[in-house]
């Protein structure tokens, strides 16, 4: 498995370990639909959370949550939209990243709420 793969899937794992411990409950992992993944779809009191993972090595290249670009938000999006209909939801959805970076084995953890009203 690729090194990149494998950090990604840490970081996912990470970020469910820490939202689990901030009272959010898990509702999915891994959701697709059509192109769109949402990393993890949680809820905290009456909010659906779609949750993107952003996980690196290192800052070398810039802030992890700077790797979500117009493209991903556009199909988390959709994803969500087909989410909320097909479990027939009346609920506030709200989009974070969580960006993780691993130095040397430390992980760095930033929860990012409401993310995308930056872009």
């Amino acid at each position: 498995m690729a090194k990149h793969y494998e950090l990604g899937k840490k970081g996912e794992q990470l970020a469910v370990e820490f939202l689990l411990k901030k009272k959010y409950t898990i509702l999915e992992t891994n959701y697709r639909f059509l192109k769109a993944e949402v990393d993890i779809i949680a809820q905290k009191e009456d909010t659906i959370v779609a949750v993107e993972v952003k996980t690196r090595s290192s800052e070398a290249f810039g802030n992890p949550q700077d790797f979500v670009n117009k493209k991903k938000i556009q199909l988390l999006v959709l994803a969500m939209d087909h989410y909320v209909q097909d479990k027939d939801l009346d609920v506030e959805v709200r989009f974070d990243i969580i960006a993780i970076i691993n130095q040397k084995s430390t992980f760095t953890i930033d929860h990012i709420e409401d993310a995308f009203l930056y872009f």
